[in-house]
């Protein structure tokens, strides 16, 4: 039998640096950097003149990244109604879903900072909607990294009830919230 050291490793082996999706403090932790992030973005809309210009390719680079970024999370949301009706192994749907981290950040991403220079309306209460819908967006979107991992870890035994009500919120939360933009969004564009 043999003895792990203090930290928790076998000797020898090197210290994994701590991730994003390790805990829950490092998950709310950036979730209260987005928040500032967030903030910082809708002070700089009020403060920004955009000239017509910048304002169409900012609408071009706001659709694009809705493209992305939305597109991405539906077929995340796909996979997991595959692995549901049992068309496919949870190991698949969890690598396609990690796999699709990446565009799902970037699109959000591209949303958020070409939405700076559309000029939103923050006085508007359906805009303050929309921002609050981002905002949630996002810390569900952090935490989800963390139920990803937490949903590998289990391994091949079936998941707890706890894990799939957590992976259901998760995902209705997501539709919701970007649904929510997506309407909101253009009503604000006939307006």
């Amino acid at each position: 039998m043999s003895v792990l050291p203090a930290s928790g490793r076998p000797a020898g082996e090197p210290a994994r640096p701590l991730g994003l999706h390790d805990a829950w403090w490092t998950v709310a932790a950036a979730a209260v950097m987005a928040c500032a992030g967030l903030t910082m973005c809708a002070w700089i809309s009020a403060h920004v003149e955009v000239d017509p210009a910048l304002h169409t390719a900012a609408l071009f680079v706001h659709l694009a990244s809705l493209t992305l970024g939305f597109g991405a999370v539906l077929g995340a949301d796909y996979h997991g109604l595959l692995w549901m009706t049992r068309r496919c192994t949870l190991h698949e749907t969890l690598a396609t879903t990690s796999r699709l981290h990446v565009p799902i950040w970037a699109g959000l991403g591209g949303l958020v900072a070409s939405g700076v220079m559309l000029e939103p309306d923050l006085a508007s209460s359906i805009t303050r909607i929309k921002l609050a819908l981002v905002l949630v967006l996002t810390v569900n979107g952090l935490q989800a990294g963390l139920l990803n991992r937490r949903m590998a870890q289990h391994g091949p035994t079936p998941l707890t009830t706890r894990l799939l009500v957590w992976g259901a919120t998760t995902a209705l939360v997501s539709q919701v919230c970007w649904w929510g933009a997506v309407v909101i969004g253009f009503r604000n564009s006939q307006h």
